[in-house]
């Protein structure tokens, strides 16, 4: 089996980790800050793109911006052409913490791409992206109730 995917994971876990810890204070955890961050840097964005763009199921999604309107980060807003649509949007507040969160966002891409080179960066990124769109086709598959063939 393939260490790859482990380091992934575990890198990620790690930075889902010290998110969570360094966003305590703000009341942001289990990866509220993402759709929180998203939502900043898409205004109007819709519930389904969102959980579609941070790959969680519906219901997960609905949790986390259900909790993220209870805390005023967000706010929904009914589509003026569809009124059956909500749009997600920063409040005030939301957009008062987005600084924070991205200067961290800033400061995680810098410690763990240290010592990588520009192109060996570029290199990294082009490869994940194909990583993830390969699993991205999988996720697809069991998010509409089929299973894998192993």
């Amino acid at each position: 089996m393939s260490e790859v995917l482990r380091e992934i994971g575990m890198i990620a876990r790690a930075f889902d980790s010290i998110s969570n810890i360094e966003f305590k204070e703000l009341e942001l955890t289990k990866g509220q800050y993402l759709y929180l961050v998203r939502i900043c840097e898409q205004p109007g964005i819709i519930q389904e793109k969102l959980a579609e763009m941070i790959k969680v199921d519906r219901t997960t999604a609905a949790r986390a911006i259900a909790k993220l309107e209870l805390q005023g980060l967000i706010e929904k807003r009914s589509d003026p052409d569809n009124r059956k649509i909500k749009k997600l949007y920063p409040t005030a507040k939301g957009e008062e913490v987005y600084p924070f969160l991205k200067r961290e966002a800033d400061y995680s891409d810098q410690t763990a791409l240290a010592g990588l080179s520009g192109e060996e960066i570029e290199t990294l990124y082009k490869l994940l992206k194909r990583v993830r769109r390969n699993v991205e086709q999988d996720w697809e598959y069991v998010k509409k109730g089929n299973k894998r063939s192993y």
